[in-house]
């Protein structure tokens, strides 16, 4: 049997999402944390199915005969893929339904279904649809031989199959219907009508309906002189993979625009159906019915097609998750710390021309990249501030503190990545802001996206002028830094600076390569150097004194660099690879990857950062980065990989690192068929959670300093009269 080189990258990623769906089914996950699990699951779906899937499709028609990377063909891995969704689909809300809805409503949290409204519960809420939901709804007429209404993306949808309750000939002529079969309507639920509708309580249970059961049970109201014979919930996932032109001449924002509009009016390519599981048999038959129709009329396939009973959507429970008070079905709180270093309130400048600064989110406070840059803003001797947005919050304070620098005087020069798939409207209106304000915004390179996230403030001083840096491996954005766990450095470093200073000329203008001291750049060379500091490990690896390399990354897709990894095996380094998501690298398979071992952690913060690690015979070195070991990022987008120098972060990071490959709680193993094992302590050991042991730490240094600091011991006197 031909030994398996690369793991499919379509199939890896369905599998991560499994495995987040396996902590909402771990017996250790509180309740509200579990639904929480799901609905991330669900998101995730939704997003794989908009980029990944639809790229496939159009493969599988344009070039019927080309393999990936596994052998597969197009078609072979949508086959695949439906099958393993199905499955996993159908498992998650089995769970939800018979397992988690009854056990959060045995702790007052009340998922009420339509068909078990009380009288006063009915009655409530058949005055919400006639005041509130009625004036919004349209419901539009789906005619054999009329186009087919459009149906929009993640909406809910009400399909209603219709009989006339009077004769047809009885009607306006209008609103006859020409079909020869029942007519049927669609209905599309608005984005301004929440999912979630919380019902009146006497008690202090909290109990909610959906908007899908309040449109079942009154939306027969939309069609007066007709019965409803038949209805059918749907949500539709439509294709969000249009590329922009980039050698189009005009605008580059209009082009964007072009790309939003293409993505509103879209196509389906997978349809979530939910029916009435207590439905008598002509009813249930009429569901099939609408169903039958829906899969003709959107060209859909029955692979593409996905039946469930209950909630249609679990992605719209969201809401149901931030429900105020029940801590006891939450995680217990986790407060960030602020960093020593920046605890008091002297300018930042003045502590890193110090030392260097490592900030690890969510355990520390992500105010001091806020604090950096507001204090440049109003700092008199800043002269200039330039920065990369990929994606960040939608109501910024770094982009607020960014319009605030350009109104005192100050250059700032800021790069929006606008081709941040899914946050492109946010960021194009972002620059436009910005540059009303003043900023100088480039708004992007051709055919590439810039993922480096870096900040440079050049400031005038007593000794002239001097240039701080921020390097991260996450996003500017303080509110995923609360759920992201994510590395960033500041330094006032002068070779790290002068690099990050060619780094934005390459960037914003015309410029030859040039040579950085210490930073490597995707697409130009970070690569090679990956694959260099493979090679030098190879090459000092001995049977005696092995190699060993450690990388910390959400995914690992590149041919080239596992190739080189599968060489490294076979010259005795120990590779040690935490990756979160799509693994393609199989391990464990003698005379390929017999030192290789892959795991990956799943828990309360989503992991996001990027670290390497090699021990390049004793002279170790360590690399924080943007980018992932994909092909899109080493050469496909504009990334940065910068060392950590200082010794007392090296350290640090290193020991960060080691934490992520000792997790026996949060952890799986991949094995050589694929499967992912989750990890356990084994007899006699103790329980290691990563995550958990991280903010222990961080909390005990916090709680160390205030021991240590002496407060002052107030005598109390009784004052004269």
């Amino acid at each position: 049997m031909k030994k398996q080189t690369f793991f499919n990258r379509e199939l890896s990623w369905i599998e991560f999402n499994a495995r987040v769906l396996e902590e909402a089914y771990n017996p250790d996950t509180p309740l509200l944390e579990k639904l929480k699990f799901l609905t991330i699951a669900s998101s995730n779906f939704d997003e794989f199915f908009m980029v990944r899937v639809a790229g496939l499709k159009q493969t599988a028609q344009t070039q019927p005969d080309w393999r990936d990377a596994s052998g597969l063909t197009a078609k072979q891995q949508l086959k695949k893929i439906s099958e393993r969704v199905h499955q996993l689909t159908e498992k998650q809300h089995v769970f939800l339904n018979k397992k988690l809805l009854p056990a959060l409503a045995q702790e007052g949290i009340v998922y009420v279904a339509h068909k078990d409204y009380s009288p006063a519960q009915r009655h409530y809420l058949e005055n919400l649809f006639n005041e509130e939901i009625f004036p919004l709804l349209t419901p539009l007429r789906a005619e054999k031989n009329q186009p087919f209404p459009f149906v929009d993306n993640l909406r809910l949808h009400a399909a209603f199959l219709l009989k006339p309750i009077v004769e047809n000939s009885a009607l306006p002529i209008y609103f006859q219907s020409s079909a020869e079969e029942e007519p049927l309507a669609l209905v599309q639920l608005p984005r301004s009508i929440n999912r979630v509708v919380f019902l009146p309580s006497t008690d202090e249970r909290k109990c909610f309906t959906l908007a899908d059961d309040i449109i079942s049970l009154f939306g027969t109201q939309l069609f007066p002189g007709y019965s409803v014979i038949g209805t059918l919930l749907f949500k539709p996932t439509c294709v969000a993979d249009f590329a922009v032109d980039e050698d189009a001449s005009g605008s580059f924002i209009k082009a964007m625009e072009e790309v939003l509009y293409k993505r509103q009016s879209a196509w389906p390519i997978k349809l979530v159906c939910s029916t009435n599981a207590n439905a008598d048999s002509e009813e249930s038959e009429n569901s099939r019915k609408i169903r039958r129709i829906l899969v003709q009329r959107l060209n859909l396939s029955e692979d593409d097609i996905y039946d469930v009973q209950g909630v249609t959507d679990i992605s719209s429970l969201t809401e149901v998750t931030n429900i105020d008070g029940f801590l006891n079905l939450k995680n217990p709180s986790w407060k960030n710390f602020y960093p020593q270093e920046f605890e008091d309130e002297q300018e930042i400048w003045n502590v890193l021309k110090q030392k260097d600064v490592l900030l690890t989110v969510p355990y520390q406070s992500y105010d001091p990249v806020v604090r950096f840059i507001s204090q440049a803003a109003e700092d008199p001797g800043v002269l200039a501030i330039k920065m990369t947005l990929y994606r960040t919050s939608g109501n910024s304070p770094i982009v607020a503190a960014l319009e605030q620098a350009a109104r005192n005087g100050k250059q700032v020069t800021v790069f929006v990545e606008l081709k941040a798939r899914f946050d492109e409207k946010r960021n194009i209106s972002w620059a436009t802001q910005l540059e009303h304000a003043g900023v100088i915004v480039v708004q992007g390179i051709v055919n590439l996206k810039v993922h480096a996230k870096a900040m440079l403030i050049v400031r005038r001083e007593e000794t002239g002028i001097r240039r701080y840096v921020h390097l991260s491996t996450g996003n500017y954005n303080e509110k995923t830094a609360h759920l992201y766990s994510d590395l960033s450095l500041f330094t006032a470093n002068n070779q790290i600076a002068s690099d990050i200073t060619i780094f934005f000329n390459m960037i914003s203008g015309y410029s030859a390569i040039q040579t950085m001291n210490h930073l490597f750049m995707a697409p130009i060379n970070l690569k090679s150097r990956l694959l260099a500091m493979i090679e030098r490990e190879i090459q000092v690896s001995t049977p005696e004194n092995p190699g060993l390399i450690m990388a910390k990354m959400n995914s690992l897709a590149h041919e080239e660099i596992i190739s080189a990894l599968y060489r490294a095996s076979n010259s005795n380094v120990r590779v040690l690879l935490n990756v979160r998501g799509i693994c393609m690298l199989v391990p464990g398979v003698t005379r390929q990857s017999d030192n290789i071992s892959v795991v990956s952690i799943v828990d309360r913060f989503l992991e996001h950062s990027r670290i390497f690690y090699f021990q390049n015979g004793g002279a170790e070195e360590l690399y924080l980065s943007s980018a992932d070991w994909m092909p899109r990022n080493l050469d496909k987008r504009v990334e940065l990989m910068f060392p950590v120098l200082q010794k007392d972060l090296f350290a640090e990071v290193k020991s960060q690192l080691q934490e992520y490959f000792k997790d026996n709680s949060h952890s799986y193993q991949l094995m050589a068929n694929g499967s992912w094992l989750r990890k356990k302590p084994g007899s006699g050991e103790k329980e290691n959670r990563a995550q958990e042991n991280l903010y222990q730490e961080f909390k005990r240094r916090t709680d160390d300093r205030n021991k240590a600091i002496p407060r002052e011991f107030v005598v109390r006197r009784n004052e004269p009269n």
